[in-house]
């Protein structure tokens, strides 16, 4: 693969770009413990944003790794995981809100802490998406990169410490243009009672044409959705 662009976002930090069709990002936890709380949008048509339901629906999972797509709400594959060593990413945990981090962490304010003032996801990720011309009404759904989150026999949410080790990473493949916007920021469920978001590195790539051919053609319904997909680009 050609490296095209490589950076580390601190814990607490939040990033945004455009993964080109036929590239692909690979997000990488350091430490161990992270989370990443990912958006992903049509960069060349904002409307059409990453739609958790439809893609848990036609693959028959809630448990995303490699081999599995991102679809939009257009039917079409904003990305697809083609490398995974984690195992498994949280889609219904969402992210949280400066309500929540101070009501779990305490007052962490800029004007005592400076750089290291308590973090939120929902406004880092509103920071990045200002710089696209996006705002609040654009903040929809998330993708928990990293998290485990299991579902009890009663319904309750059950966060699944230490799925992610350190060196772990997935990777996203790009068959469409899509703009990326994350932060990496713990999960609104981790019950670790100290502010301690781990830091991950992002690393651009060119892709090889054949490297999403696992996630087509793993079932009929992705098969479809590339091939949607590629109808936007004729």
């Amino acid at each position: 693969m050609d490296l095209l662009l490589e950076e580390t976002v601190p814990g607490g930090g939040h990033a945004s770009l455009i993964i080109k069709r036929g590239q692909s990002l690979r997000i990488t936890d350091l430490r161990g413990g992270a989370n990443v709380s990912v958006m992903l949008i049509n960069a060349n048509e904002k409307s059409e944003r990453l739609n958790l339901p439809d893609t848990l629906k036609c693959q028959h999972t809630a448990k995303l790794t490699d081999g599995h797509c991102l679809y939009s709400d257009m039917g079409r594959v904003l990305a697809a995981i083609v490398a995974d060593t984690c195992g498994w990413h949280d889609s219904i945990g969402g992210v949280s809100n400066a309500e929540e981090v101070h009501e779990r962490y305490g007052s962490g304010r800029y004007q005592e802490l400076r750089n290291a003032f308590y973090r939120n996801g929902t406004d880092n990720l509103l920071v990045e998406m200002g710089k696209w011309g996006l705002g609040i009404s654009d903040l929809l759904m998330t993708l928990n990169l990293f998290s485990r989150v299991d579902v009890t026999g009663e319904g309750a949410l059950n966060f699944v410490p230490g799925n992610s080790k350190a060196g772990d990473y997935v990777e996203l493949y790009a068959p469409m243009n899509t703009l990326v916007v994350l932060t990496a920021i713990q999960h609104p469920l981790d019950p670790n009672p100290e502010y301690a978001p781990k830091p991950v590195k992002l690393a651009l790539s060119h892709a090889r044409r054949d490297v999403a051919e696992l996630c087509r053609t793993s079932c009929e319904e992705n098969v479809r959705g590339f091939i949607n997909t590629d109808r936007f680009f004729l």
